[in-house]
């Protein structure tokens, strides 16, 4: 009986011991962070003077609408509170972690300039998460972005989706010099600022406050970064420029499968990797390293054997200098890619993978895959709560232990044994990590497995040429230009992989992003891995069931609309849901459609418009300059052919008004600006301008020709210069009046246009359905229909009831996106005709 359970209580004992280290462990790490009078100072939101030292890559935060404008962006670094000196004069040398925040009016530190700093990554895109008031204080314990990003990350319970939403473009104010000075500071650099310290408001993060930095005194750096550290920036840096003459996807791509740097990833590519489950691409992981120790000593099982290949016999190493080039090899990956957390997890986990490929014994690793992750937890406990450490600790396991037996089964079914074992491994990890992913971003990918099907094919030939392009910048940048331009064909090829996958309209399903979810999830997951076993043995239904899968992701527009019914036949007018927003289509032929306004989110407005099947704008009206009108613009124009945008004559805010134009410029499309009494047709539309009148202020913001004596009064702000339009289609007629004030509700109905905005048939509320309505306006168009876009629980109450009271007084049917989702008009109007309104399901 003793020798039965012997096993049993070294087994607990053992678990037993490794529990008490761990425990120990971070109790010690947590009274590091709570050690020292950072955290006192913080709690009394005291002003500081210190000396910092970054630990880690700055990043952006991401551009964010609210309300109308969008927020300013700010640089983020992890630091180090060396010394610390407060308003009494008193110095504490002590060494506290902090998350910087840097604002836009933040000069760049004295001394940045010289030769121990390296030019700073381009300021956009990926590398941020949230916008600078939440950044590091809302974040939850597990700071890491799923599938290995270690950036901290706004709310976890979106995926890392709570970064940039995406082309909210730049905010007034900013300094870009001081922005790019910030963003190029190395890791290890030491610096003296003057800021306020706030709290960390997340219990459990490894942070101890929130240190926003002053622009006075100036801030100066006072010691460069290390050696290591200068000679990883310079070649990060080298990558960079050697990229730069690249397309867009391979020059914002190549440097985050190479070192993980994806300061260039634009938002909408960065949703593209995240909606197909690629996002493990962007970060530094094991695969970056397998990849380059597979390529020193060739494939799985002949490491050890006189027939090796690879790299390593062919220079006439041997095992001995084999395995030292090896490690030298993963310490270097390590000092280039940063000793963070992340990249020493991948260090850990690409190790796990070399011993499989050294050995050929897959299964036997499942032990040193559990000594590594022990030896991770016990070095940084931090790692215990981290989405990202589970991810990767999942999918290494699930390629040990699930991936060969899966490989096999299909081998036998006389598939081939490299498709086999791509297509096990992909369909192993996606099992294992989707109900920790649903939790994150509640939503299952379709495309995951595809997607990373033919992805992966391309992953190996663009990180070694990556890295070859790295090694070689500093010396031969020529060289190294060369191989970046032959990596940008395999780099372009995974960014289109994740684009068009992304562009399916049944990319995902939604599910409930919770644990309870996350459980129904595994339970749906096995459950179709048992069917699946049986249904092999059927091709017949196995194609039925992969056509219907198809079908399922394309989702043909004649089918869907026959299963939906969205969109409805004859559709006029859709006003699509993009929250607190604007964004409205109207019906112009086959595929075609003149959109009024982009709403604040490309993602949202790009799935409506994929949904309404539009791939052809032939005009885009944005009626004014405010985020929640034109931050969207990337998502309208994404795959799409637009001949002409126009726009109001008030260009403000200025920074929305420049973003407009060079987008439209990046792309070729001409802007015009619109003017009362201007008419237009295409297709089976016509409408007219209503609003602004001739103003005295160009397109640019510079002064025009004088203003009649009778001219209508000029808007003084933003919504009260929007674009109104009175639009006839199929015989409805529909006033769209943009975010139009009180005020210029009043001087239109005192225009010459007013004589026909009697009786219209459908009324697009001004501003969100705002309780700042002219009465006499509602009570002369006499909607029958009266739609209003707005956010569901927006903060701002709209629609108002008042609003909605006075629109159903006057006999109109009110319809809001927050309430009913998106709405489509359809119908031929006038007062014997009928007017259509179809909800989407």
């Amino acid at each position: 009986m003793r020798g039965r359970f012997g096993w049993a209580r070294a087994a607990v004992a053992a678990v037993l011991l490794c529990a008490a280290a761990a425990a120990v462990s971070a109790g010690l790490h947590g009274a590091d962070v709570r050690r020292g009078p950072v955290p006192e100072l913080a709690r009394r939101s005291a002003t500081v003077t210190a000396e910092i030292e970054i630990t880690g890559d700055p990043w952006l935060s991401g551009p964010r609408v609210r309300g109308d404008h969008a927020a300013p962006v700010a640089v983020l670094a992890r630091a180090e509170v060396r010394v610390v000196e407060d308003t009494d004069g008193k110095r504490v040398r002590t060494r506290t972690p902090v998350l910087l925040i840097v604002d836009t009016d933040v000069p760049a530190p004295e001394g940045s300039a010289g030769d121990d700093h390296v030019p700073a990554p381009p300021a956009a895109g990926r590398e941020g998460a949230g916008d600078e008031e939440s950044a590091g204080d809302d974040r939850p314990a597990g700071d890491d972005r799923p599938a290995g990003d270690d950036r901290p990350a706004g709310d976890e319970k979106s995926a890392g989706h709570d970064r940039p939403t995406g082309g909210a473009g730049p905010v007034e104010g900013e300094r870009p010099a001081g922005r790019a000075a910030w963003l190029g500071l190395t890791p290890s650099t030491r610096l003296r600022v003057s800021g306020r310290l706030a709290p960390a408001l997340t219990d459990g993060d490894r942070t101890a406050a929130v240190l926003r930095v002053r622009g006075r005194p100036e801030p100066r750096v006072v010691a460069g970064p290390n050696g290591p550290q200068r000679l990883a920036a310079r070649l990060r840096a080298g990558l960079r420029k050697a990229t730069d003459g690249l397309p867009a996807d391979a020059r914002a791509l190549l440097p985050g499968l190479v070192v993980g740097d994806t300061s260039r990833i634009t938002p909408e590519l960065d949703d593209a990797f995240d909606r197909t489950d690629l996002a493990h691409t962007l970060a530094v992981s094991g695969s970056n390293l397998t990849i380059l120790l597979a390529l020193l000593i060739g494939p799985p099982g002949l490491a050890r054997r006189a027939e090796r290949r690879g790299l390593a016999p062919r220079l006439g190493l041997s095992l001995r200098a084999t395995a030292l080039l090896a490690g030298a090899l993963t310490l270097v990956f390590v000092m280039v890619c940063r000793p963070d957390p992340s990249v020493l997890r991948a260090a850990a986990c690409g190790a796990v993978a070399l011993l499989a490929l050294a050995t050929g014994r897959r299964g036997s690793l499942v032990p040193a895959l559990a000594t590594a992750v022990l030896l991770l937890v016990l070095y940084d406990p931090w790692l215990a709560r981290s989405y990202g450490f589970l991810l990767s600790v999942l999918a290494t396991g699930a390629l040990l232990v699930l991936a060969p037996g899966w490989s096999a089964a299909l081998r036998r079914r006389r598939v081939p044994p490299r498709l086999a074992e791509a297509l096990a491994a992909a369909a192993a990890a996606q099992a294992v990590c989707a109900p920790v992913v649903v939790v994150l971003s509640a939503r299952v990918s379709l495309v995951a497995v595809p997607c990373n099907l033919l992805a992966e094919v391309a992953v190996a030939p663009a990180t070694v040429l990556g890295f070859a392009a790295l090694v070689t910048a500093p010396v031969v940048m020529p060289v190294a230009r060369g191989l970046a331009w032959c990596a940008s064909w395999p780099a372009g090829w995974i960014a289109g992989v994740a684009r068009t996958g992304a562009a399916q309209p049944g990319a995902g399903v939604d599910w409930p992003g919770s644990w309870p979810g996350a459980l129904l999830l595994a339970v749906v997951t096995v459950a179709v891995v048992l069917a699946g076993r049986r249904l092999v043995r059927h091709p017949w239904w196995c194609g039925l069931l992969g056509l219907l899968l198809v079908l399922l992701v394309t989702r043909p527009a004649p089918l869907t609309r026959v299963i939906t019914g969205w969109p409805p036949p004859g559709w006029r007018f859709a006003m699509c849901d993009v929250g607190q927003g604007d964004a409205t289509v109207l019906a112009a032929g086959d595929g075609a459609g003149v959109v009024v306004d982009a709403g604040p989110d490309p993602v949202l407005v790009d799935r409506c418009l994929t949904q309404l099947g539009i791939t052809r704008i032939p005009l885009l009206v944005l009626t004014h300059f405010h985020a929640d009108h034109v931050a969207g613009l990337p998502g309208v124009l994404r795959g799409r052919s637009v001949a002409a945008i126009e726009t109001t004559g008030f260009a403000e805010p200025a920074a929305q008004a420049e973003f407009v134009r060079s987008e439209a410029a990046e792309r070729h499309i001409p802007v015009t600006t619109a003017v009362a009494g201007e008419e237009r047709r295409a297709g089976p539309l016509a409408w007219r301008v209503l609003w602004p009148p001739e103003s005295p202020r160009s397109p640019t913001g510079g002064r025009a020709s004088p203003a009649r004596p009778d001219a209508l009064p000029q808007p003084e702000g933003p919504n009260d210069a929007s674009v109104a339009l009175l639009v006839r289609t199929g015989g409805l007629r529909l006033l769209l009046l943009g975010d139009l004030e009180p005020p210029s509700q009043q001087a239109l109905l005192r225009s010459p246009a007013a004589a026909g905005l009697a009786g219209v048939d459908v009324l697009k509320v001004a501003h969100h359905g705002s309780a700042h309505q002219d009465p006499e306006l509602i009570r002369l168009a006499a909607p029958r229909v009266a739609l209003v876009s707005a956010g569901a629980d927006n903060p701002y109450g709209h629609p108002a009831p008042t609003t909605v009271a006075a629109l159903r007084a006057g006999g109109a049917v009110v319809l809001s996106t927050d309430r009913d989702g998106a709405l489509a008009v359809g119908g031929t109007g006038g007062t014997d005709g009928e007017v259509r309104v179809t909800r989407a399901r």
